[in-house]
């Protein structure tokens, strides 16, 4: 018995749109800097995101559980203009991750409603996306959900002498709005209809259904509250089964019959992560070859010869390595089989060919983990029998505290897997990623350095910390800074964040803070003026309090202070042209070279008394004047431009 080889084809636009990988991005971001933050509702329709935000202390909140002091993040569906007023009236901060998109709906509903259109949304009256634009809107407006709502409700409400702009949630059905548009134009014909339909939701559609037209099933991953995910799933159910997943554990749970499946096709909603998408689309893989391996078997047991040596998956064989290519081995282990060890099962380490590892002639341990009499073949691991004997170093390696080395190999559900001289030993991911905003994708393929965590000798199962190690060399680093470094030292390091009250810099184990004040000797509007993080910068150490731990820092160069630029150059009496840079009521301040200002008091403006600044100067007015007095200890200059007016009028008088 043979089946037909099941293609599976995931749609290159699953998962995160721009809006939501913005969104959740911006929550990371900010953890690096705030405490106490606040999600207004769950950042997104994900349950998974939601609970690694919570086990880092985000918690999503209704409006009126939001008290002073906490940060609040608007998640990417958006609020209405109540809530933001709400929100300033309690006095937090606010972090904006209204999607872009949805954004540009909120101005056309906001615009069009105060020039006195009525405004109609084609979506669900209870998602929040919805009910912010309706939160925007100035007048009347009004939800439709299909094309029979909208006909009742142009029915039963008199819109005729009335201004109409249609609008639509961005995750809106494609196929529903396409159907709606002539019922539009049959009973709203002046009707302003705009296309907001966000670009990506339109190809996520696309893709899932014209992969849904060659399948026969359709798997659909996302969150069960995700309006888009649902929307998916109905395109798609059109043309084939569908169902609905949350992750790679429902799909196990739904008892399918793929047996006859020859076309699988996978899509998710726009809130579902890609290592979930990825996940599914390995437990499909995994359910089909069970599939595989159960007709194998009966098949073996009808067909085998009773005299031949049995095999079996999970059987302990050993063979003799008759050849060695780039990607796989070929041995002989007793039966009629031809028996291949593929690299993967040879080794995790990327940097290794199998001619690195085994030769031909090598007599090598291995276990079954396939085997195909139609094809005559048996699938091996060497490096599932390795890992039987590396396991006990591995907890030989917990007793004893020792650092080991891995190789990240996988991606999973909550963290990552390392290989160990052939152990895979998870890592979950708050013991994984250096900080909170990383992707854990980026570890793939490196080599890292972890400590056990957790041994369960029964299930041959390891828990390893990656941080465990990082923090122990960043402890040491920081107990070696703090007994060499010393005030005025120059350092090297890289900008680590910045934030409105100066920028942090990592020295190596040590985050040091360069203050606003102490970026620029000129003036600044932000810190990311001066620095973008990643830079190497030069700084030098300003205050140290090992107690703390805390390090302030300068960036600043000595040389280039203007006030030694200025002392060096420049004296009293000496005329220089200077711009107007701000205008006061007792006088105004007046740039003489960059971050060197000098005060023209309202007496020294002009030769005649002056009750308005104002009506004299303004800002940018590039002026002469002479220097009356500089004094360096309280750095205060004084200008005058009526000195040089008196002179003028002094010269004038002896020409007469």
């Amino acid at each position: 018995m043979m089946l037909t080889k099941c293609k599976i084809s995931v749609a290159k636009s699953a998962g995160f749109c721009f809006g939501v990988d913005r969104a959740i991005k911006m929550v990371y971001n900010e953890l690096d800097n705030r405490n106490n933050i606040v999600t207004l509702g769950p950042i997104i329709h994900n349950q998974n995101v939601v609970d690694d935000l919570k086990a880092r202390g985000v918690y999503p909140v209704e409006l009126d559980e939001v008290s002073e002091g906490q940060t609040v993040v608007i998640r990417s569906h958006g609020v209405g203009s109540e809530v933001y007023k709400k929100l300033d009236e309690l006095g937090v901060d606010i972090v904006d991750a209204t999607c872009p998109f949805v954004a540009k709906i909120h101005n056309i509903a906001r615009e069009k409603s105060s020039d006195g259109h009525v405004i109609l949304i084609a979506g669900d009256a209870s998602h929040p996306e919805v009910k912010g634009i309706m939160g925007h809107c100035l007048g009347e407006c009004y939800v439709f959900e299909n094309c029979t709502e909208f006909e009742n409700l142009v029915k039963n409400r008199n819109f005729s002498s009335k201004k109409v702009a249609i609008l639509a949630q961005t995750t809106y059905n494609k196929n529903m709005w396409k159907e709606c548009v002539p019922f539009f134009e049959k009973y709203l014909p002046g009707a302003e209809i705009c296309e907001t339909i966000c670009n990506a939701t339109n190809i996520r559609q696309n893709e899932a259904e014209e992969l849904a037209k060659k399948a026969d099933l359709m798997v659909i991953a996302g969150g069960r509250h995700s309006s888009n995910t649902h929307k998916l799933k109905a395109i798609c159910e059109q043309y084939c089964k569908c169902v609905l997943v949350e992750n790679a554990e429902d799909l196990r749970n739904c008892g399918l019959d793929l047996t006859k499946a020859k076309f699988i096709g996978i899509s998710a909603g726009a809130s579902t992560p890609g290592y979930i998408i990825k996940e599914v689309q390995d437990t499909m893989s995994e359910l089909l070859n069970n599939v595989d391996n159960t007709v194998d078997e009966e098949f073996n047991l009808e067909a085998i010869d009773k005299t031949l040596k049995k095999i079996y998956p999970g059987a302990k064989v050993e063979g003799t390595v008759e050849s060695v290519n780039d990607t796989e081995v070929i041995v002989d282990i007793g039966t009629k089989h031809t028996g291949y060890v593929a690299l993967s099962e040879l080794t995790d380490d990327p940097g290794k060919k199998p001619a690195d590892i085994v030769s031909v002639g090598d007599t090598i341990e291995l276990i079954v983990i396939k085997t195909s009499d139609t094809d005559g073949t048996v699938m091996l691991s060497k490096k599932r029998v390795d890992a039987d004997k590396s396991f006990q170093k591995i907890k030989d390696a917990a007793e004893s505290g020792e650092i080991l080395e891995g190789i990240v190999t996988n991606v999973v559900k909550g963290g990552v897997l390392v290989s160990a001289d052939g152990v895979k030993v998870f890592v979950p991911a708050s013991q994984a990623a250096p900080r909170r905003d990383f992707d854990l994708n980026d570890l793939l393929k490196q080599t890292v350095k972890f400590k056990i965590l957790e041994v369960n000798d029964v299930k041959q199962r390891a828990v390893g910390s990656v941080r465990a190690v990082a923090r122990e060399e960043k402890a040491a680093a920081q107990s070696k800074f703090f007994d060499t470094a010393s005030v005025g030292a120059e350092m090297e390091g890289v900008v680590k964040s910045i934030t409105d009250y100066g920028v942090f810099v990592d020295l190596g184990g040590v985050d040091g803070l360069v203050r606003r004040a102490d970026l620029s000797w000129n003036r600044i509007k932000h810190p990311s003026d001066v620095v973008s993080i990643g830079d190497k910068v030069t700084v030098k150490i300003k205050d140290i309090d090992p107690e703390t731990k805390k390090v302030s820092l300068t960036y600043k160069k000595d040389s280039e202070n203007p006030w030694e630029i200025f002392v060096n150059n420049y004296q009293v009496g000496q005329d220089v042209k200077a711009t107007i840079v701000s205008i006061t009521s007792f006088g105004a301040f007046a740039q003489i070279i960059d971050g060197i200002d000098g005060l023209i008091h309202i007496s020294q403006i002009a030769n005649q008394r002056v009750n308005n600044v104002a009506d004299i100067l303004s800002v940018g007015d590039e002026v002469d004047c002479r220097i009356t007095e500089i004094d360096a200890d309280k750095k205060r200059i004084s200008l005058s431009r009526r000195a040089l007016l008196d002179d003028e009028e002094v010269e004038e008088t002896d020409a007469e």
